[in-house]
């Protein structure tokens, strides 16, 4: 299935933390002139304008749970409904497991649309603890203990990391190494998915 508009680019990145994968996501959207949706802003917008859906994403994240499958889905098809989203997105957080590419397969299908590429940004575990830390330390984050961080990373390699195998078989993955200079990793994903005849906008 292809993109049903010109220029439609709909992607999604993903990537352990302390991969970059915020800062590249930032950096293709702007490039394709897609917005990126990522479930960690969305959240975050809703708690501090004091939503109903703030309200109980803040008391399941301050519990120390994740956000349910079905609420976060929900949630993403609310923004990817949004008019600026119509033209393809680039989607950061989400799916987060298997469950959840099933309900955004749903989703697009509903719509006629599928992903036209994941790009997977490949950093070894030792260097994502190495630059969480890092970050920690630079901005006076107390809740980042390295028990943390490598609890975070457990939680990715157990529950986001299969979700890869699944758009595997689908041929759509690219696996761009992060480890390097930011501009480097940013030239190299943009030549995986020009290599897949996506084109940056003008």
């Amino acid at each position: 299935m292809t993109a049903q508009h010109t220029g439609s680019t709909r992607l999604l990145i993903v990537g352990p933390q302390g991969s970059g994968k915020g800062t590249q996501g930032v950096r293709v959207a702007e490039a394709f002139g897609i917005p990126v949706v990522s479930t960690g802003d969305i959240f975050r917008a809703n708690i501090k304008e004091g939503t109903e859906l703030g309200q109980q994403v803040k008391e399941i994240t301050d519990a120390g749970d994740l956000v349910p499958d079905e609420l976060t889905s929900a949630i993403v098809r609310d923004r990817l409904a949004q008019p600026d989203a119509a033209h393809g997105f680039l989607l950061d957080g989400y799916p987060r497991n298997v469950a959840q590419v099933s309900h955004l397969d749903d989703f697009l299908i509903g719509r006629e649309e599928s992903l036209d590429a994941v790009i997977e940004l490949s950093v070894p575990r030792e260097e994502s603890l190495q630059r969480l830390a890092l970050r920690a330390k630079d901005q006076g984050r107390t809740d980042d203990t390295e028990a943390a961080i490598a609890h975070r990373l457990d939680i990715y390699e157990r529950e986001t990391a299969p979700i890869l195998a699944v758009y595997r078989t689908r041929g759509i993955v690219d696996t761009i190494d992060g480890v390097g200079d930011l501009d480097e990793i940013t030239e190299r994903i943009f030549a995986a998915l020009g290599a897949r005849g996506l084109q940056r906008a003008a």
